[in-house]
C-alpha cells in the first residue's frame, strides 16, 4: 500500500456520501448527465480569498493567474483586483467572462497579433525581452495606441523548495537583472507607458521561511532596480508561488506569517518604492482545493495479484494526478469513493483509466473501501492545472464535463464541455 495526500478539508471530515457545494456527488453527475466531471466549488476559492485579504496589508492587491483554471474567471474576478494571462486565448476569456477586470499578460513568445490584441484591449504586458519591448513599441506606434508595458524580471535569486523554479538561472521568463533599467528606459523613452515590474522566481513551494525569505529578496530588487532607473515603478508583482498539500507529508503554508512579513517590510520602503503600489500573483492557491475530478469505474480486474479499478476518465483530464505534469516522483493525490466516505479501506487497488498507455495511472496501489463496477471515485486537489492542462484529444476520448457551484451567493452551477 502506498500513502496518499490529505484530503482538503472542506470534504476530509465527511462520511458516508460526499458533498460538494451542498449537493452529492450523485447529484452533480445527475446535473451534468454523466462522468467524467469536474465540480468546482466557488465558497472555498471565496474562502482561499477572503483569509488572504486579512492576512496581507491592505496595500497589496491581489491577482489571480488565469492559467491555474480558466472555468473560474467569472467566479474569481470579482473577488481579485487583477487577473494575470498568458496568451491571446486566455484573453479572449478573459473579455467574455470579466470584461471590467484589469489584466495583464506575461509569458515568453507573444506573437504579434497576440501583441496587438492586448494593446487594444488596454492589457499590461509584462515584456519577457528587449526585442519584445521594441515589437510592442512598434506595434503601439502603428496602432497609434500607447501602450501599456511593465518588465518581467528574471530574478537573480531562487525560491527554495519550489516545485518548478523561474529564477536564478539561465530562462526564457524574464529580462536579466543587469539589463532591466536599459528595457525600462526604452519603454520610456519609446512613449509608452510603464507600469512596474512582474518578479516571478518560483512556484508550488510549501516552505513558509523560503517564501518570506524570497519575498524580502524580490522587494530590494525592486528597490534596486528603481533606484538604478530613478523611476519608481508604479506596481510592483511580487509573483506568489504558494503551494498547496497535494501529496503524503506536505504542510500547508502559514500565509498569515507571510503576511505579517510583508507588513513588516512595507514599513520600511526605500524612497525608490515609495508611492510604488504592490501585488501578490496567486492560481493554485486559491482554487486548487475547490476541484474534484468524478469519474467512474467501469471495469474491475485482477492482474498477478494486483487489482485494477479502471475508470472512464485518465490523465487526459487530470494529467497532474497521473504524476506527469513536472512531478518527479510519483506521488498519489487524496482519492475517495463518493458514497464511502469515512469508510475504512478494505483493500489496496490500483486505479488506472481508460487510454492505451501505461501512464495513465491516478492511484497506485491505494487503500479503498470495497469498490465495484459502476461507483464514482473521486480525485481531490483537481481546482488548479486540471483539465486546461491536459491533453483532452489524445485518443479521440470526449472531454470531460466541468461544473462551476457554489452557494446561495452564487445559487447558479455553469456549465462547459
Amino acid at each position: 500500500m502506498k500513502p496518499m495526500g490529505p484530503i482538503p478539508s472542506e470534504f476530509a471530515v465527511q462520511s458516508d456520501n460526499l458533498i460538494i457545494a451542498g449537493k452529492t456527488a450523485a447529484e452533480w453527475i445527475e446535473i451534468a448527465g454523466d462522468t467524467p466531471l469536474f465540480v468546482y466549488d466557488t465558497d472555498i476559492v471565496a474562502n482561499r480569498v477572503k483569509r488572504l485579504r486579512a492576512a496581507l496589508p491592505i496595500a497589496v492587491a491581489i491577482h489571480y493567474a488565469v492559467k491555474a483554471n480558466p472555468a473560474l474567471i467569472a467566479a474569481v474576478a470579482p473577488l481579485v483586483d487583477g487577473l494575470d494571462i498568458a496568451s491571446a486565448g486566455e484573453l479572449a476569456m478573459v473579455q467574455a467572462a470579466a470584461p471590467d477586470t484589469p489584466v495583464s499578460f506575461a509569458g515568453p513568445g507573444k506573437r504579434d497579433d497576440e501583441l496587438s490584441a492586448a494593446i487594444k484591449a488596454g492589457v499590461t504586458i509584462n515584456l519577457e525581452s528587449a526585442g519584445e519591448a521594441a515589437r510592442a513599441l512598434a506595434i503601439g506606434e502603428r496602432l497609434c495606441i500607447r501602450p501599456h508595458l511593465a518588465v518581467r524580471v528574471n530574478p537573480d535569486l531562487e525560491l527554495r523548495g519550489s516545485g518548478m523554479k523561474m529564477g536564478g538561472r539561465a530562462s526564457p521568463f524574464g529580462v536579466e537583472v543587469e539589463a532591466v533599467p536599459d528595457v525600462v528606459r526604452s519603454i520610456i523613452d519609446g512613449g509608452a507607458e510603464w507600469r512596474g515590474f512582474h518578479i516571478f522566481a518560483g512556484s508550488q513551494a510549501l516552505e513558509t521561511q523560503a517564501l518570506i525569505d524570497a519575498q524580502a529578496a524580490t522587494l530590494a530588487l525592486a528597490a534596486r532596480l528603481a533606484e538604478a532607473i530613478g523611476h519608481v515603478p508604479p506596481l510592483v508583482n511580487i509573483g506568489g508561488g504558494f503551494g498547496v498539500p497535494y501529496f503524503p507529508g506536505d504542510r500547508p503554508v502559514d500565509v498569515e506569517a507571510i503576511g505579517a512579513a510583508i507588513a513588516d517590510a512595507m514599513t520600511s520602503l526605500p524612497p525608490s518604492l515609495t508611492g510604488a503600489r504592490f501585488a501578490i500573483e496567486l492560481g493554485r492557491w486559491l482554487v486548487a482545493e475547490s476541484g474534484v475530478y468524478l469519474t467512474r469505474i467501469v471495469d474491475r480486474k485482477t492482474s498477478r495479484g494486483e487489482t485494477f479499478l479502471i475508470v472512464d476518465g485518465g490523465l487526459h483530464h487530470q494529467l497532474a494526478a497521473s504524476g506527469n505534469f513536472g512531478t518527479v516522483v510519483r506521488r498519489n493525490y487524496p482519492i475517495a469513493l463518493v458514497h464511502r466516505m469515512g469508510e475504512a479501506p478494505t483493500g489496496t487497488v490500483t486505479v488506472v483509466g481508460c487510454l492505451c498507455t501505461p501512464l495513465d495511472r491516478l492511484g497506485d496501489q491505494i487503500a479503498l473501501p470495497e469498490a465495484a463496477i459502476g461507483d464514482v471515485i473521486a480525485i481531490f486537489m483537481a481546482g488548479a492545472y486540471g483539465r486546461s492542462a491536459s491533453p483532452t484529444a489524445f485518443l479521440g476520448h470526449p472531454a470531460p464535463r466541468e461544473i462551476v457551484a457554489g452557494s446561495s451567493d452564487n445559487p447558479n452551477a455553469i456549465f462547459t464541455s
